[in-house]
């Protein structure tokens, strides 16, 4: 196959941005020859390890990683060592962001100290330096800390990004308490523990008002207590992830590269997620992109680490399972993935942008990704979607040297 010039590309896809306005609506730009021009992706839930666990990333292989998939922005979640909860214990990461980043990263900062959830962090000290204020990683369970937070956020014009999860629902388990683990012995996880705490944190939006986002859904019960809380004209919206999208429990294999919390549920779980995406409920896909080392993916759905590696494989996965088949449209799925987290999170719209080669197929070979982390669940299937060039800040921040010449 005879590459591509890489200005060739460039002078492609500027000529239609100018004539497609892609970066003022959702658009999308097509030349002749199947290549499709999409405005930079943006992430609103990524973990990029570093400071304190750069065995499992670094922010300059997560970010490389990210614009590989596409991405030119993503949030970084903060369960990091220095936890950032202070101006002080964010500066590190900040440090590596300036120096290492290829892409946009903009930091979360805690909602409580040390994320332990008994006292709140230096929000107002941390306010104009993150994207918004969460624990990711584990939910707040006490109410009135989560209360506090969401008017201490509301005070500062910010975001609380949960992860809603009842500790005291968990019972040991460690995927979805469904027929799977019925089956083969697996101790569960049930929805009502997702669900719970989203209920509670609704009622709290009551005496609140603060802006609210829940990361991401994954029940059916979920989905649904949103679209009412929607309805109810909350400030509240939330994501999803591609692993819930395509999976249903009934796919697991005993791998480590089918564990992430929360866990994939049942085909009524993926169905009410799908239809949510259709009716807006769900306003956005982000990757929770979580990775570890292979050691701590190797033991097994019991034994290994929860968290899966999502940025390389995410638009080709949703291109193929959701696209394609005519479940929603492509521009539906550039909103989703681009537009929404965008204007939620108030990141700015640029110029940045990739080229798609749409007709390509590719098998998902983890040993080719540019991030640390090699385990996801798309490892080994065949996806329809190619990114040939990302630009960001007028830089080229991606080639595929297989596909483009320099």
């Amino acid at each position: 196959m005879e590459k591509i010039r890489a200005e060739k590309l460039k002078d492609y896809a500027e000529q239609a941005l100018s004539t497609e306005s892609v970066f003022r609506s959702p658009d999308l730009a097509f030349s002749k020859n199947g290549l499709a021009v999409f405005p930079g992706f943006c992430d609103v839930h990524v973990h990029l390890r570093e400071p304190g666990f750069f065995y499992k990333e670094s922010i300059k292989s997560g970010t490389r990683a990210a614009a590989r998939g596409g991405f030119t922005a993503v949030c970084a979640m903060p369960n990091l060592n220095p936890v950032p909860d202070s101006p002080e214990n964010l500066l590190p990461e900040q440090s590596i962001i300036e120096r290492d980043a290829v892409i946009n990263v903009y930091p979360y900062g805690a909602i409580t100290r040390d994320e332990k959830g008994e006292e709140l962090s230096d929000m107002a000290g941390l306010a104009p330096s993150v994207i918004a204020f969460s624990d990711d990683g584990r939910g707040v369970q006490n109410a009135d800390i989560m209360r506090r937070a969401m008017l201490k956020a509301k005070s500062l014009g910010k975001i609380i990004a949960a992860h809603c999860e009842d500790n005291t629902l968990l019972s040991g388990g460690y995927i979805h308490k469904g027929e799977y683990a019925k089956r083969y012995g697996h101790a569960g996880i049930s929805s009502e523990s997702e669900y719970n705490q989203i209920e509670r944190d609704i009622a709290l939006l009551r005496e609140t008002g603060a802006a609210y986002h829940v990361c991401h859904v994954s029940a059916k019960e979920s989905v649904e207590i949103i679209r009412r809380a929607k309805k109810e004209g909350f400030n509240v919206t939330c994501e999803t992830a591609p692993h819930y999208l395509v999976f249903s429990d009934d796919m697991l294999l005993d791998d480590g590269r089918f564990k992430m919390n929360p866990p994939i549920r049942g085909r009524a779980d993926r169905e009410a997620l799908i239809a949510g995406i259709a009716d807006g409920t769900i306003d956005m896909i982000a990757t929770d992109h979580a990775p570890h080392s292979a050691e701590e993916k190797s033991r097994g759905l019991k034994g290994s680490l929860m968290g899966v590696t999502g940025l390389e494989a995410a638009f080709p996965a949703l291109y193929t399972h959701l696209v394609k088949p005519g479940i929603i449209s492509l521009e539906k799925l550039i909103e989703l993935m681009c537009l929404n987290p965008r204007r939620r999170f108030g990141i700015p719209l640029s110029e940045d942008y990739s080229v798609w080669d749409l007709s390509a197929e590719r098998e998902v070979d983890p040993a080719e990704f540019l991030s640390k982390g090699k385990s996801t669940p798309f490892a080994g299937m065949r996806l329809l979607g190619e990114n040939l060039i990302t630009v960001c800040g007028g830089k080229t921040v991606y080639l595929n040297k297989d596909r483009v010449s320099e």
